[in-house]
């Protein structure tokens, strides 16, 4: 597997997470909400998963340029959900691959407000895929749904051959601090007090995903069926679509429980806490 020291990591190129697959991002320091496109290989085709904005395709094309595929090469588009993050730039993508047969596959949820991003391809249901891609190789993805994790359509991408199973939003993470692996200090995986860090962190990056989950998941409820439907999964490496990925069991661990323990997401919190919640510094450009 590729090495996954994130301040070794070459954020100017495509990063090869895992045997084929590829973070086909960028480093965007101001924003406070990264965005993570991926690229799967198999052979001489590939599929993109959450491509990303339109102000975000020269960059992301760049990247897919960088691993050698060709954007004729790109057989389907894969959208997690309908946010513009990740469906902003399809018909850019359309525009750059020019092919009869590509497909743009989602939940049926979500084909309703993807086809406002001026969609000229076919779109694919999960439901008339049996829930699976099939490469010309053989190989599949595996899609499951995670209903309002945290729009209607959610769903996840799993692959069995790598073990990388991209999370869309479940995972994800605020921040103004960013590494492309998240990684903790052993000290920090079984802190009980995330309130005020005993080692004074200006950022705590636990802090930065339980808070992404308050604010962006719909409910207790939604959050907790959908952690229950990750824990069915054989996965390895968990990919979301904002913050980092996170390839240690031991922080994959603590994770699990710390969000699992959560009562306060999205509306089973209060509206005094949920305007409380300061996005001011995100967004910011100095």
């Amino acid at each position: 597997m590729p090495e996954s020291n994130s301040t070794d990591t070459d954020y100017e190129s495509a990063v090869e997470i895992a045997p084929g697959i590829f973070w086909v991002g960028f480093y965007d320091a101001p924003s406070g909400l990264h965005c993570n496109p991926y690229l799967i290989v198999d052979e001489n085709e590939a599929v993109v998963i959450d491509g990303g904005s339109r102000p975000d395709f020269a960059t992301v094309m760049l990247k897919i340029l960088q691993t050698g595929i060709a954007p004729q090469q790109i057989k389907a588009l894969i959208y997690q959900h309908y946010d513009p993050d990740l469906c902003g730039s399809v018909s850019n993508f359309e525009d750059a691959i020019r092919q009869k047969d590509l497909r743009i596959i989602s939940a049926a949820e979500n084909m309703m407000f993807i086809r406002h991003y001026a969609v000229s391809s076919p779109m694919v249901s999960l439901n008339k895929l049996k829930f699976e891609y099939v490469f010309s190789s053989g190989r599949k993805l595996q899609f499951f749904q995670t209903p309002y994790s945290h729009s209607a359509g959610s769903f996840m991408t799993f692959d069995p051959q790598t073990g990388v199973l991209f999370t869309s939003d479940l995972f994800g993470s605020f921040g103004v601090k960013w590494e492309l692996f998240l990684q903790l200090a052993a000290e920090c995986i079984e802190c009980q007090n995330l309130s005020q860090c005993p080692r004074k962190l200006p950022n705590c990056p636990v802090n930065d995903i339980l808070n992404f989950h308050r604010k962006i998941m719909t409910s207790t409820k939604a959050l907790r069926y959908s952690l229950e439907q990750i824990s069915k999964i054989p996965f390895k490496i968990l990919a979301p679509q904002h913050g980092s990925i996170i390839d240690d069991e031991d922080i994959i661990e603590y994770l699990f429980k710390l969000l699992t323990s959560l009562i306060d997401v999205g509306i089973d919190g209060t509206i005094e806490e949920f305007y409380q919640f300061d996005y001011s510094r995100f967004g910011k450009k100095d």
